[in-house]
């Protein structure tokens, strides 16, 4: 481990062409740039660096691997776990880099890794043309790519990760690739689910689709003792939804702040306006919701929606699998589990995975996940830490206790920081091998490790 004064030493060589920021913990602005947007993670680099373009991308690594540190890397920092920071090593801070082009003419797009989804969408959405992103707009695009990418847009065009046409990436010996299907094709394979394990992707480059600027979308919500009908209901619906319609289902508090419970569907439909009214009306049309908001609205405006929901600094401990079917017991399940939620920001939310996200074949891309179906999220969140404890038991005992209605694999975007040590390898399942494959052979010192770690083959 480097001292501090070798920290600091390396640090003032590093200034000199530096075209980024670097930061200490006893310089001004420190305090808030370590900080990542869930609350429970509170960690303190020995330095941070926060880039503004590929060369201090570049330094950065070969900086703190002669330090001999760790190494995290932060796009948006959202990250759940808290891998985008580090206790005592360096913490690569891409936020400053926030280029964006959009090629109207042939639907392409090419992001700096720092980039928002509400970044990303305001430029592409100038033209009428967007990507799956993420339902939460201070998302970055950088992790939610490489872990795989569920959004509003899946059902018509797939997963972030299947729009990919290419990335740029530094590696861990400040090497600079590029993967497309042509260059480096192992490796584009395995950026595309394999997250943050192979290097730092500086840039990425995506094909663009033809959405809104207007979609119909929004929020409908029952009482909670209308959850059992809601939930049946939800179930029969996803069975037989067009590719062009997402639909989301939770067991949450009101928004409106009072901590009353509630049972809401979350949908968006991204085709035509008549058909998309079509396709709401059951939803408007089901029992008497004491709250109907869908209807037409901006794509842009879908996307930060729920983002109230989501503050920066609260507290949240996640777990999540995907569910084999949303069966009367797995019903049952959550809500009784629901019933014993300790804090008025905790949820169970049921994001339904079909049609162009399930049309990818398993060993396509690292992520393997491509059976039509359910991902399960138990989502604590809460502001006092004094509710730490009693939340984040609440956490684990629900996801116990729905273990029965399990599907084999897991969402890697969704894992914490307390999960098994075969957690990542379970989450990929038969494609594991082969990215420890091309994890030797990439990054064989795993130099790469602050991550949802893919082990270099031994």
């Amino acid at each position: 481990m480097s001292s501090i004064a070798s920290v600091d030493r390396a640090a003032a060589e590093l200034a000199a062409n530096f075209g980024g920021q670097l930061q200490k913990p006893t310089d001004a602005g420190y305090e808030e740039a370590r900080r990542v947007h869930n609350g429970l993670v509170d960690k303190r680099p020995a330095l941070i660096v926060r880039c503004r373009g590929v060369a201090d991308v570049v330094d950065a690594v070969n900086l703190t691997r002669r330090l001999g540190l760790e190494v995290a890397v932060r796009g948006g920092g959202h990250n759940v776990a808290g891998r985008a920071t580090i206790d005592g090593g360096v913490m690569i801070d891409l936020s400053p880099m926030k280029g964006i082009h959009v090629d109207a003419k042939s639907h392409q797009a090419r992001a700096q890794a720092g980039v928002t989804w509400a970044e990303f969408n305001r430029e592409t959405q100038l033209h009428g043309l967007a990507v799956t992103g993420g339902v939460v707009s201070s998302t970055g695009i950088a992790g939610l790519t490489l872990g795989g990418g569920l959004g509003w847009l899946m059902g018509k065009y797939g997963l972030a990760l299947d729009s990919l046409k290419a990335v740029d990436l530094v590696t861990a010996d400040g090497k600079i690739l590029r993967a497309s299907q042509e260059e480096e094709p192992d490796l584009f394979w395995a950026v595309r689910g394999g997250g943050g394990n192979f290097g730092v992707v500086t840039s990425f480059e995506y094909q663009l689709h033809p959405v809104g600027p207007t979609v119909t979308a929004g929020l409908i919500v029952h009482a909670i003792d209308r959850a059992r009908d809601l939930l049946e209901f939800y179930r029969d619906k996803t069975r037989s939804l067009p590719d062009e319609h997402a639909l989301f289902a939770t067991l949450a508090h009101a928004p409106d702040g009072s901590g009353m419970e509630v049972a809401a569907l979350v949908t968006c439909h991204c085709g035509p306006p008549a058909d998309a009214e079509k396709a709401v009306r059951p939803l408007k049309e089901f029992g008497s919701p004491a709250l109907d908001a869908v209807g037409p609205m901006p794509y842009c405006q879908l996307n930060s929606m729920l983002d109230a929901g989501f503050p920066k600094g609260a507290l949240n401990y996640w777990k999540s699998n995907f569910l084999t079917e949303l069966s009367d017991a797995a019903i049952s399940a959550m809500i009784d589990c629901f019933a014993r939620c300790p804090a008025p920001m905790g949820q169970l939310l049921l994001e339904h995975i079909h049609g162009a996200a399930t049309r990818v074949g398993v060993g396509d891309t690292a992520f393997p996940h491509r059976r039509e179906g359910y991902n399960f999220l138990v989502l604590a969140q809460w502001m006092r830490p004094a509710d730490t404890n009693r939340c984040v038991a609440w956490a684990r005992e629900t996801y116990e206790l729905m273990q029965p209605y399990y599907a084999p694999g897991r969402y890697v975007n969704y894992l914490d920081d307390d999960e098994a040590a075969d957690a990542v390898a379970a989450a990929y399942g038969a494609n594991y091998r082969r990215l420890q494959r091309i994890k030797e052979k990439y990054d064989p010192k795993n130099f790469f490790r602050m991550n949802q770690n893919i082990r270099p083959l031994a």
